[in-house]
């Protein structure tokens, strides 16, 4: 923040207003997303972001071609947050287009509007350059509420997992067979994913998801990890 003259408080912050479109209408909040940015923490409204510096901070003969060109940190959390892969972003101050740049990063698409040829120059040329990310990396933590419900069965169902493979803990100290109706099988003990894992750890609950591990492509990976392929692969 501009640092304007005047004997009182030094700016410290600037503020984001976050809104709908209209008194009914839904926001979008990626509570989870956000939550697993910050470590399991639930972030704060206030954020400590340094200034756009490096070799992010374009020049042109040596002198920055933009005053107040916004980091990129900056724009990739607020729409991590407030936004969908495929929603639309439009920013009327373009600039030098940091936020076309990390929209094509995270799969959004973009409007900009900026009426200096200079900026749009080169915010034409730093978006040539920005990469999206893999199509896998783009899939954020959802909250339990919005993520969709997939049994595990089903993954036994569509044959991402065969019945009578194994299955293993991280640690292959214990072991079961998946039947076919997506139950687990160890010695005489039958149970769900997650009834047989608390069970066989004498623990009162368990998630069976992250609790057991499958072969898969070579690696030892957790249920949840095919759990993501299933919905990558029957995503809209």
């Amino acid at each position: 923040m501009p640092n304007f003259k005047g004997t009182r408080f030094t700016n410290a912050h600037e503020t984001l207003i976050w809104c709908s479109m209209g008194e009914k209408a839904k926001y979008t909040f990626n509570y989870r997303a956000m939550k697993t940015l910050n470590d399991e923490l639930q972030m704060r409204s206030d954020w400590v972001l340094p200034i756009c510096g490096g070799q992010e901070r374009l020049k042109k003969a040596g002198h920055k071609v933009h005053p107040t060109q916004k980091p990129e940190a900056l724009l990739y959390r607020v729409m991590l947050a407030t936004t969908n892969k495929g929603d639309v972003v439009l920013d009327p101050f373009f600039g030098t287009g940091t936020t076309g740049a990390v929209a094509k990063r995270l799969g959004r698409e973009w409007i900009g509007c900026e009426r200096e040829s200079i900026y749009r120059e080169a915010a034409l040329e730093r978006i040539e350059l920005a990469l999206p990310l893999d199509e896998s990396a783009l899939t954020t933590m959802q909250s339990p509420k919005a993520a969709p419900k997939v049994a595990f069965g089903t993954l036994v169902e569509t044959g991402l997992i065969t019945a009578g493979a194994k299955v293993f803990d991280k640690k292959r100290k214990l072991s079961a067979t998946v039947r076919a109706d997506g139950s687990l099988v160890a010695g005489a003990e039958i149970g769900s994913i997650h009834g047989l894992g608390a069970k066989l750890q004498g623990a009162p609950s368990c998630n069976g998801w992250t609790f057991w591990h499958i072969e898969h492509e070579g690696e030892l990976k957790p249920l949840d990890a095919i759990r993501q392929l299933y919905l990558l692969a029957t995503e809209d």
